[in-house]
């Protein structure tokens, strides 16, 4: 008759060789280390910067040409299974009307939350008022992953990204307006970066 301890080991150890094949094909953790996310502005949201004679500009190194926006990708960690991760972001863009001046960089892609936002911090004439959740992220698709090696490319298109509560609040307050509102859309957004698996 089998002890209750040789028992315990014989289901332990049916265990550890259930969990070692699930182990073995899980999709790594990898981290970001170049690229850019691009974002076609939506006519919906530059129509209302343009009624309220708010312009836009990118503050380097990201840049702005028409409707079209790209910010560099520094740094990062995703999940290449749950897409859940970080994505770190260079410059920004100065919203400017009359004296008033509007700065948001250092965006970060935050997938590890119930949903995924994107945040930044917010500068009002220089003066550093922090980091707020500025837009909802919306994913439309699964990333495209190609790998080689101990290296790859980690692409996401078709992001949805729409204005927070909180950015609208910001924005109608900086400018004394109500037209800013949670779910206004801002664009669509591609993620294309280069990534390494450090753990490999």
């Amino acid at each position: 008759m089998r002890t209750p301890v040789l028992n315990r080991l014989g289901v332990l150890l049916l265990a550890s060789a259930l969990a070692l094949p699930l182990a073995s094909t899980a999709a790594p953790t990898v981290s970001t280390v170049s690229g850019n996310t691009t974002v076609q502005l939506s006519p919906t949201f530059t129509g209302a910067l343009a009624s309220l004679h708010v312009s836009a500009a990118a503050s380097s190194p990201a840049r702005l040409s028409g409707a079209n926006a790209s910010f560099p990708i520094p740094g990062g960690e995703v999940d290449l299974g749950t897409v859940k991760g970080e994505i770190e972001h260079n410059g920004g863009l100065d919203l400017i009307a009359g004296a008033r001046k509007v700065n948001i960089s250092s965006f970060v892609i935050d997938t590890t939350g119930p949903s995924p936002v994107l945040t930044g911090l917010v500068k009002v004439n220089d003066t550093l008022l922090g980091r707020l959740t500025l837009f909802d992220l919306g994913l439309t698709s699964g990333p495209q992953v190609k790998r080689s090696a101990y290296s790859g490319k980690l692409k996401i298109s078709g992001v949805q990204v729409t204005l927070s509560a909180d950015a609208a609040a910001a924005l109608n307050s900086v400018f004394n307006v109500t037209a800013f509102t949670a779910g206004l859309p801002v664009g669509v957004a591609t993620v294309d970066s280069s990534f390494v698996e450090p753990d490999r």
